[in-house]
């Protein structure tokens, strides 16, 4: 064999040998779940009340929403009673997935104003799957020292902001 036959077949093996560590890495590596945020920004308590949500943690989800709301559920299992008679607005369909990212927030004294960006990923058939992004906006207020969810246009039961509630 020649010199540069032996260079050859050593370059292949190196990238075959690159290409089986790097998607025994890929596979290998537990899923990463998103992580909770600290609570002691507007930011942070967006992530941590939609997170709580998608994960189902309705105790943890409930305490970030605002007790001075009209129609604040009274407790965490009303709260949950809430999401899933609502849950258009929550986005529970089993056919789609949604990824959800904080991407500003303003703040003017006590009062701040979250954007969203959602990614819905549509499951089908081959010919009947998809995507679209879209922004929503969540209201906050500094209450006690700590920032609260008072209103958003999605992941929100709009009877929260009537005196009766949710029936």
């Amino acid at each position: 064999m020649k010199g540069t036959d032996k260079f050859l077949i050593g370059i292949v093996a190196g990238i075959v040998l690159l290409v089986a560590a790097v998607l025994a890495l890929a596979l290998l590596r537990p899923p990463q779940q998103p992580g909770y945020q600290p609570d002691d920004t507007p930011e942070g308590v967006a992530h941590n009340y939609l997170l709580a949500l998608q994960l189902d943690e309705y105790d943890r989800a409930y305490g970030y929403l605002s007790p001075t709301l009209p129609g604040y559920p009274g407790n965490a299992e009303a709260f949950g009673r809430d999401v899933q008679g609502n849950r258009w607005n929550f986005y529970r369909d089993p056919d789609r997935d949604v990824s959800l990212a904080v991407e500003s927030a303003g703040v003017t004294g006590d009062r701040a104003n979250v954007v969203v960006r959602q990614t819905v990923f549509r499951r089908g058939g081959l010919f009947d799957s998809g995507q679209y992004s879209n922004t929503f906006t969540m209201t906050l207020h500094r209450e006690k020292g700590a920032w609260k969810v008072t209103r958003s246009d999605s992941y929100w039961a709009d009877c929260w902001n009537w005196s009766e509630g949710c029936r």
